[in-house]
């Protein structure tokens, strides 16, 4: 290999870098495997070990490629290098790199224009159904969708999906069963056929497939990348490593890096395992931790270790303990609220508070578990005028409002004389591209047009500011730029996201709220496998704060009703920080009782609302017919032990019985009889005539609670 002359700033790359990051980007080639903690600065690590290896002469830029997961962070990854001087890297997630390759030879494999790839899977997912005669929904739809992808990362086909799913008791969504999810999966793939489309899953299977059986392919494409980096290795699934392995060939100089504590992907087919066993796969790998936390004050680091490692103290496999850099901070709390609109109203005032203290509304975040969780924080910050956006829709710069609006600014940019300021340009513009210059008092869809546009007109006020003289071409370049990078402008107000959304991201106070069992871990996390993504995923949570860091629960759902809910048992342990509030207390379960063992006694007060209950179907369910039909969190889990129970006797996994879906319906509407047991979702003919019985057994049994 010829080498390159070194460059005289490469020294300086490394001159910034702690000891561990100075670690990773000194040793530019073979194989590496960094264990980069939360905020330890990780992409600073290996945009200096890229930039290190390029001025130095050891790589070319041209044969470098840097795989990420979003184009957020590529964006993010290629700007970085660009300021420490190393253009012509390429940074792109695993989608783009594969699509490129996949455009540029699908003449030369197959023959032709390549197929078109759809955005969405949706309505081709719905037609898949339709075909079968299957009913779904909206949101059935949404989950049929992600088990398509999870299928077809793990790299499983029509026939090979049901025992795979069998074997890791995979609950299919929907109420269907294995075999009628590969039934459905069939027909996806005759869908699309019909419409002459692939998926986004399809651009690496066929990349996979074309590098298989082209040798000659494959050897042009190891000719033009011969260093890798992949960041956040902890999500790669089989799909992923697998064209992984085919771009590298027998090459050695491999870079990856991640946090197995971050993990919270598995339901998509992510697997730390790929992370953890690189020194089985490279028994040379050079390993690092970064353990230096620069994001979060120590009391923010210290609740961080302590959720991760539990009351046992012990550290999980492969994570790092993180040791914060910043200077103290406020102690992190823990607010018990009475119910659910108490515990939204609660956060609703603090952040009000905040704001009136000066603190960026921007740079306040409140994260939960569930999308479900926000409809009562959004009502309490509109309450209060508070502006707030719900993050994890579409990408900024693909929402309608922001593109129908840089078609009308590059428009402005022929005709701009220079005689209005830019930034009252730009808002001249805007106007007509439906903003206006006060913000709605209405929230959902509206809202958040204005403030996508708003965004834009604030964006103006910052290249203004650094360049007075930039005119609205530079303007429309920038957006243009930025586009491209996915570096999507701060939109202002606080933000709502789920934890999984807020992953990557950081504010500088965070609410977690909802954080009780049921919620944390989730209902459905029945595996201990589960459990701990789960905590892994509160670990998430906490670390998305850099100065101010607020956990809350409800003890009970609605107004008046009786505090049954208990902290997440995430948080034991925690107690020398948040207060004995933290420690969790065991429920005490109801015994569930063989069927038939006679009559048990009715409830007289709504378990929702405490109120009289005035008739006898009332005081049978437990629920007075003016309450919603919620279901009852102690009933959920009792359904459950007693489904345990029963898949232990019949030897099945225990989705055979009834899965959660279903056991939540079932503790919704609590049924009395088995006509009404039969017209739950998930209640055939077979499973009615073998548990029908046992299970309305089971909720009179309850009833006396």
């Amino acid at each position: 290999m010829t080498t390159l002359p070194v460059h005289p700033g490469a020294d300086a790359v490394l001159d910034a870098l702690d000891p561990e990051q100075r670690e990773v980007a000194a040793n530019p080639s073979g194989p590496m495997c960094v264990l980069a903690g939360a905020g330890t600065g990780k992409t600073r690590a290996i945009t200096h070990r890229i930039a290190y290896g390029v001025l130095s002469g050891v790589h070319q830029p041209q044969r470098v490629l840097a795989v990420t997961f979003t184009a957020r962070a590529a964006g993010e990854m290629r700007t970085r290098l660009r300021d420490l001087g190393v253009g012509g890297v390429q940074a792109r997630t695993f989608h783009a790199a594969a699509l490129r390759q996949l455009h540029y030879f699908w003449p030369q494999a197959i023959g032709g224009a390549s197929p078109e790839v759809m955005p969405h899977k949706a309505s081709a997912v719905a037609e898949a159904a339709s075909r079968l005669r299957i009913r779904v929904d909206g949101p059935a739809v949404r989950d049929l969708a992600s088990e398509v992808e999870w299928a077809k990362v793990s790299m499983l086909t029509p026939e090979s999906y049901a025992p795979a799913a069998t074997a890791q008791r995979r609950e299919p969504p929907a109420g269907l069963d294995p075999t009628a999810m590969s039934r459905l999966l069939t027909s996806y793939e005759d869908v699309k056929a019909d419409r002459g489309v692939i998926d986004f899953e399809d651009v690496l299977l066929l990349t996979v497939g074309i590098l298989r059986e082209h040798e000659e392919i494959a050897r042009a494409v190891r000719g033009q990348y011969r260093h890798f980096v992949v960041d956040e290795y902890q999500d790669v699934n089989r799909l992923q490593q697998t064209l992984l392995d085919l771009w590298l060939g027998e090459r050695r100089d491999l870079c990856v890096v991640g946090d197995p504590a971050q993990t919270i992907y598995s339901f998509t087919g992510a697997s730390p395992e790929h992370l953890l066993g690189f020194r089985t796969r490279h028994p040379d790998a050079h390993v690092v931790e970064l353990v230096r936390n620069y994001r979060s004050t120590p009391q923010v680091v210290r609740l961080a270790n302590l959720v991760l490692s539990g009351p046992g103290g012990s550290r999980r496999s492969g994570s790092v303990e993180l040791r914060a850099q910043r200077p103290d901070g406020p102690v992190p709390e823990l607010v018990v609220a009475d119910s659910d609109p108490d515990e939204a109203a609660r956060a609703a005032t603090r952040i009000a508070t905040l704001i009136a203290e000066g603190h960026p509304a921007s740079e306040i975040a409140v994260l939960f578990r569930t999308n479900g969780q926000s409809e009562g924080i959004e009502s309490a910050l509109a309450e209060r005028g508070i502006p707030y956006l719900v993050r994890g829709g579409e990408r900024f710069f693909s929402r309608k409002e922001v593109r129908d609006a840089v078609v009308l600014l590059r428009g402005a940019a022929r005709s701009d004389d220079g005689s209005v300021p830019l930034p009252d340009l730009v808002r001249d513009v805007l106007l007509g591209a439906g903003w206006s210059r006060v913000a709605p008092t209405s929230g959902g869809a509206s809202r958040d047009r204005w403030q996508s546009l708003d965004a834009l007109a604030e964006l103006s006020d910052q290249l203004h500011a650094l360049e007075p003289e930039a005119r609205m071409p530079a303007f429309v370049a920038e957006l243009e730029q930025r586009s491209a990078e996915q570096n999507a402008p701060t939109v202002q107000g606080v933000t709502l996201a789920s934890f999984h959304a807020a992953k990557g991201l950081e504010w500088d106070t965070v609410l977690l709220v909802g954080c009780s069992d049921g919620l944390l871990p989730i209902s459905m996390a029945d595996t201990p496998e589960a459990v701990e993504e789960e905590r892994r995923l509160l670990y998430v949570g906490v670390t998305r704060a850099r100065e101010r860091l607020v956990l809350s629960y409800a003890g009970a759902r609605t107004p008046g009703a009786k505090a049954t809910r208990r902290p997440s048992r995430f948080l034991d342990g925690t107690a020398d920080v948040l207060g004995e509030a933290a420690r969790s207390q065991p429920r005490s379960r109801k015994r569930v009782k063989a069927a038939g063992k006679g009559p048990v006694p009715l409830r007289s007060t709504c378990r929702v609302c405490d109120g009289d209950l005035a008739t006898a179907r009332e005081r049978t369910i437990g629920r007075c017919s003016s309450c919603p039909p919620t279901a009852d969190e102690a009933l959920f889990e009792t359904l459950r032990a007693w489904r345990l129970e029963q898949a232990k006797e019949a030897d099945v996994p225990a989705y055979v019985v009834f899965t959660d879906a279903t056991l939540t319906a079932i503790a919704e509407r609590v049924p009395l009889d088995t006509r009404e047991l039969s017209q739950i979702s998930g209640v055939g003919p077979a499973k009615l005539e073998r548990w029908g019985e046992a299970v309305l057994a089971v909720l009179r049994e309850f009833s006396d609670d």
